[in-house]
């Protein structure tokens, strides 16, 4: 169990107020990850970025989230939640502030790499708040689907906000922005959330254990975000890749000996979360890498400024809010695993109609079918597979469950782009001619293609939660 007094003794139920305060803080995280991509070409001129370094603006950012997640929610375990949750939004308000103010590109590169360790230590603490002050079952899940809904659009509002700064302020807004907000929240956080408790002394932190898992997936995702573009067999993609595999090698021998290991061996064995953790890198592979070609369709295509591309987004923004709730409630009506298949099925059918509806000269209104099909099954699937990556773990494993499935979610994003943009033939921001469009109605149609094999695997399966029917 927990060292932390939430753990230990029920809590009461919180009021609306702290929801959406952890609401706000995944907004924070999903408008931190997209707000910078329309900023780009601003950042690049302003501080001097070559076209080969200025993709680490975004790289950056992805490789320390996706390395310290693990990490991050153990810490959430045992530190504190709330500690974890105050010190991550400083730490995002700090950086930001730094990042408006950088003068160099390697500054801009560093701070951007400290957001992302940010990012790794707020996402599970805030997780792992919802599922410990909510109970599991409709409580927790109505909790998620607020959660998930300021996620969703944070993913999509992120391009509107960026573009709208940019314009009216520059580049160093899309900075400044989140350090007002990241600051209020760590406030609130601290006011609003029940208190911790005292560290419990005997317990250790799995030093050995945290350090080469965390070596090891950095690498891992440097190694998935650098080598699509750079190639698989230069130094650096070789090097990366021997080395993270001798470190989670390391980690496995490290952690079967450990008294205190940073991942317990029995959430292995929970088959829920296990099934979590694949449906997480699934969503992430196809439905995460959806708004890196609709901004080529959008920009490149048919030739949209960055606030056009960001007004673009709002009806998906909107559909996978709905999804969000829509999901919460098809939970309790028809068990995880229908809605899982539901959500999956509606997105394969969507990303489909969507990719017929990608033509040269098509209009906006004709890829709305597409849209709403595909962001009513997003959204379904994203509230869905948190409650499941929850459901039936202990109060003390929260935590570090939460860092898992969110690594898997990392990794299958940086996996599954990688693999659709070689699909695609390589397009990119500065790709043109016929190709691109083949190539993204090619990267759209491998979308439905996985997320419709998804939804046939969890229909054989059995038992994804205990909430199954």
């Amino acid at each position: 169990m927990s060292t932390t007094e939430s753990a230990k003794v029920p809590l009461r139920k919180p009021i609306g107020l702290p929801l959406l305060v952890l609401a706000s803080g995944q907004l924070v995280i999903s408008l931190d990850y997209n707000i910078v991509y329309v900023a780009l070409p601003d950042i690049g001129a302003g501080l001097g970025f070559s076209d080969h370094d200025l993709q680490w603006v975004v790289s950056a950012y992805v490789v320390a989230t996706g390395g310290f997640l693990l990490l991050g929610g153990r810490a959430a375990d045992l530190l504190g939640r709330r500690r974890m949750f105050v010190v991550a939004a400083l730490l995002y308000a700090g950086s930001s502030l730094v990042g408006g103010l950088a003068p160099t590109p390697g500054v801009l590169v560093a701070v951007r790499a400290v957001q992302g360790i940010g990012g790794s230590l707020l996402f599970p603490a805030t997780l792992s708040l919802i599922t410990t002050l909510y109970d599991e079952g409709p409580d927790r899940n109505r909790a998620l689907a607020v959660w998930g809904a300021a996620g969703a659009g944070g993913l999509c509002f992120g391009s509107l906000l960026g573009g709208v700064l940019v314009e009216a302020f520059g580049w160093p807004s899309v900075f400044f922005v989140n350090v007002p907000v990241a600051g209020a929240l760590a406030v609130a956080g601290r006011l609003l959330f029940p208190a911790d408790g005292p560290w419990d002394r005997s317990r250790h932190f799995d030093v050995a254990g945290a350090l080469t898992a965390t070596g090891g997936i950095t690498l891992l995702v440097f190694l998935l975000v650098q080598a699509p573009a750079e190639g698989w067999d230069t130094p650096a993609a070789l090097a990366s890749a021997v080395l993270s595999v001798c470190l989670l090698t390391l980690f496995a021998v490290v952690e079967r000996r450990s008294r205190d290991p940073l991942v317990p061996a029995r959430l292995f064995a929970h088959r829920g979360l296990l099934a979590a953790m694949g449906v997480t890198a699934l969503f992430s592979a196809t439905f995460s890498s959806v708004p890196y070609f609709l901004t080529l369709y959008f920009q490149t295509v048919h030739g949209y400024r960055a606030v056009a591309t960001g007004l673009a987004f709002l009806v998906p923004a909107v559909v996978v809010a709905v999804g969000t709730q829509a999901g919460e409630r098809a939970v309790s009506a028809f068990g995880m695993r229908r809605m899982l298949v539901g959500g999956m099925t509606s997105g394969a059918a969507g990303a489909a109609a969507l990719g017929l509806a990608l033509t040269s000269d098509g209009s906006y209104p004709s890829l709305l079918p597409g849209i709403v099909l595909l962001g009513l099954g997003q959204g379904a699937a994203w509230t869905g597979m948190w409650i499941a990556a929850s459901a039936g773990v202990a109060p003390g494993d929260q935590g570090v469950a939460s860092g898992l499935a969110s690594t898997t979610l990392q990794v299958g994003g940086a996996v599954g782009l990688a693999v659709l943009v070689a699909l695609a033939g390589g397009v990119g921001q500065n790709a043109s001619g016929p190709g691109l469009l083949d190539g993204i109605r090619t990267a759209v149609f491998a979308i439905a293609g996985g997320t419709g094999c998804g939804a046939l695997a969890l229909l054989a399966l059995r038992g994804v939660t205990s909430t199954s029917p």
